[in-house]
């Protein structure tokens, strides 16, 4: 029997050419660990195209949409509050209307 193809996502979320991040980054249950790594992998990356937060953001957002409704509520949650934690560790103003 073959084996079962990767989805693209995963394979970009595997993969990035923008980012090397931690195995396993997005199953955190700590949205302060995962702003933490993917800060931290966004600023030693020397591929990326834009500049650290950006990178780091889009890789967040990225993957909550690609997982789209296979997220629990719960895990959702954590990580929206990962982008918070994100845009407090680059300095940036918090998203209005929460």
């Amino acid at each position: 029997m073959a084996r079962k193809k990767k989805k693209w996502s995963q394979d970009v979320t595997e993969n990035s050419d923008a980012l090397d991040l931690d195995k396993g980054v997005f199953k955190e249950r700590s949205a302060r660990k995962i702003a933490a790594s993917l800060k931290q992998s966004a600023e030693e990356s020397d591929r990326r195209k834009s500049n650290p937060f950006r990178s780091a953001m889009s890789m967040l957002t990225f993957y909550i949409n690609r997982a789209g409704s296979q997220l629990s509520k719960s895990r959702r949650g954590t990580l929206e509050k990962a982008k918070d934690e994100l845009r407090k560790d680059f300095g940036k103003a918090p998203k209005q209307g929460k």
